[in-house]
């Protein structure tokens, strides 16, 4: 059984597994590989919603860990929490919906379009998000 203290390792899993999942679709889409790139895509998704959930559990449950460090670690900390927060909740739900829907309506000029944003903030989201569990749990 997962405890409550385990959510934020699972959560930095999550966030790494998302971000591997889209390094891997876009080499699959690169090379016309439709079926493995839809996969990879699809599973993102799923691992994104699935680290949503966990987040929003954890974070009702404990509240706002304060971050420990000091001097400059606290600086670069907050360099990267502040612009992955504003993405993660401003940018990447609608952007990922959003390329999702025209993927499976067929859309795939408008896709193309919209991938090329979403890509890159939510491969940043993913990878901060587990730079900050990081920075958080065990650089202290």
């Amino acid at each position: 059984m997962i405890s409550l203290s385990d959510l934020p390792a699972l959560n930095a899993a999550l966030n790494g597994t998302g971000a591997l999942l889209l390094i891997t679709g876009y080499f699959f889409i690169r090379r016309k590989k439709v079926n493995a790139h839809k996969f990879c895509m699809l599973s993102a998704v799923t691992v994104s919603f699935l680290f949503l959930v966990s987040y929003v559990i954890y974070h009702n449950a404990v509240g706002f860990t304060r971050f420990p460090g000091e001097g400059w670690v606290r600086v670069i900390y907050f360099s990267i929490l502040i612009p992955h927060t504003i993405l993660a909740t401003v940018a990447i739900g609608p952007l990922a919906l959003i390329t999702l829907y025209q993927a499976l309506r067929g859309r795939f000029e408008k896709h193309r379009r919209v991938a090329r944003w979403t890509l890159p903030i939510w491969l940043y989201v993913s990878v901060t998000g587990v730079l900050v569990y990081w920075m958080l749990y065990h650089l202290s």
